[in-house]
Formats: structure tokens, sequence, C-alpha cells
């Protein structure tokens, strides 16, 4: 991916090794590994962070790196970057609308900070959080995704946080809400369903910003879209079920099967239109 001579965002916080990181709950590594993945892309974390017990005193406050602290800092440059181009996508798509975009603030952490919806910890894998309108991330996370789950690339590191800026723009398109006030009148299955389809919609909106991004500043290299899906089919539910027990269970998905979560990236890809990812309104999942 070509990013290097891109715009850097302004809005990114760095409470890194400024936390310590909680205790681990028990299970093997490579179980915590698994769940890690699972939760991530995670639209409201809320219950999970709640439930987290600290074992040290977690930040809650940052600062703005600086010009010198990215050029020294490849991995937090490059997220820059990318959070930069999500911006300039964002406020154009949103113009075009007559709105205004409102962008979120990028959280880089170490093992745990805090958070408007709670606790959030590196093994949860990043996160936004709809209350605070933040986005939160423990780069660390990019080197299990190369590592254990063989997603490497630094495309496919965007993807993650394109992904979680689009919760920010279901957020402010009042799209979250409306799924969370629906899911507390539904059972556990049709809940779930719905949490699927807010997911889709995210990886959707993930490959609009890559669209726009490309059409605008030819970002794309040979290889950057395999590794997205590469990403997207390494955290489907089925994927990520049937690695860690064996069995998989549909009705339990909360963010679709690794052929949905390709699929919806391609099609923001290709169109960049996201009324084209209306995974509400569709026969086809």
């Amino acid at each position: 991916m070509k990013w290097q001579g891109g715009r850097r965002s302004s809005n990114i916080e760095d409470r890194r090794g400024r936390s310590s990181a909680p205790k681990m709950l028990g299970g093997s590594l490579g179980t915590i590994a698994v769940v890690l993945i699972a939760m991530y892309f995670g639209v409201d974390p809320t219950p999970l962070l709640e439930g987290m017990q600290s074992g040290g005193q977690a930040s809650t406050t940052g600062s703005r790196p600086s010009a010198e602290d990215l050029r020294n800092d490849p991995l937090a440059d490059m997220v820059s970057v990318v959070v930069a181009d999500t911006e300039d996508v964002w406020s154009e798509i949103f113009a075009a609308e007559g709105q205004r975009y409102d962008p979120p603030t990028l959280v880089m952490f170490t093992g745990a900070t805090r958070s408007a919806c709670g606790l959030g910890q590196a093994a949860m894998g990043p996160f936004y959080c709809p209350t605070d309108k933040n986005a939160y991330i423990d780069l660390s996370f990019y080197e299990l995704m190369k590592t254990r789950f063989k997603a490497p690339g630094d495309f496919a590191q965007a993807y993650v946080i394109a992904h979680e800026i689009g919760h920010h723009v279901q957020n402010l398109l009042g799209i979250s809400a409306k799924v969370h006030s629906m899911q507390q009148q539904l059972s556990q299955a049709e809940g779930n369903a719905l949490s699927v389809q807010l997911e889709l919609q995210a990886d959707c909106l993930a490959g609009v910003w890559a669209n726009r991004a490309d059409r605008a500043r030819s970002i794309l290299e040979s290889g950057d879209v395999d590794e997205a899906l590469n990403a997207a089919s390494a955290i489907g539910d089925d994927t990520l079920q049937r690695q860690s027990s064996g069995t998989v269970v549909p009705e339990s998905f909360t963010h679709g099967t690794s052929a949905q979560r390709q699929r919806w990236f391609r099609v923001g890809l290709e169109f960049g239109d996201m009324n084209r990812c209306d995974t509400f309104n569709t026969q086809r999942l």
C-alpha cells in the first residue's frame, strides 16, 4: 500500500507505555488468541469490558504524537496516515449528502486502557466505543495477525482500522443505536443475526474507503486486495469456530462467515458507494 506520502492525522492519541497490562483470565494461549480475533471488530464491547478484572492501573490520557515521533515509529506512522485518509474520504462522502463528518480519535494503547465503554484490553483486539466515539488499538495485535492468523501486510492492517471507522460512520448515521435498540427486544439468535448484518456493513464501508482512497490517491499496490480478503477470511465466525472447537454453530455467529466478510468488503471496494452496503435489506448476505 502506498501510504508514505500521505497526510498524517491530528486525531491520534498515544497512550502506549502509560498503562499496565491486566491479569489474563485462564485458558491456553491458543484459546485466548481465537477469542481475541473473534471479538475484534466488535461494535459495542461494553459487556465484556465491564466484566474484566484489571491487575493494574489503566491509562485514560495520552498525547498527540509529534511528526518526529511518527518518523521513528513506522507502524504508528502508517496508522496515522490511514486514519487521515479515512477522514478525507468520509468527509467528502458526508459533504455530498449535505452533512458534516465528525472524525473519531484513534487511541493507541499498551495492555489496557480506559474508555467510555469500560476497560479495554489488548486481548480484545481493536474496538470502537460508540459512547466516546473513539477507536482503540494495541498495535501488538498486528503481530498476532501476521504470525498466528497468517494475515500479514500493511493493507490488511489498514483494513482493520477502516472497519473500526466504519463502525463510527454507522454510529454517526444512527444505524448502531437502532440496531442495539432492536436487539433488546429480540432473542439471542435474532440479536446475533442483527450483529452479523452490522459487522458486514462495516466491512463494506471499509471497502468503500479503499475504493475512494485509491481513486483519489492511487494507494493500492499489487497484492493489497488479497491481503485484506485474507484477513477477512481469517476472522470469519465459521473459520474461528472450526479452529477453536471443530464445530460450527451458525446461530451463534455475530460477525459473519469468512465468505460473507470477503463478499461485503468486495462490494464496497467495487462500487465505492455506501448505498450498496445495505446489509439489512438484502436477500443474500
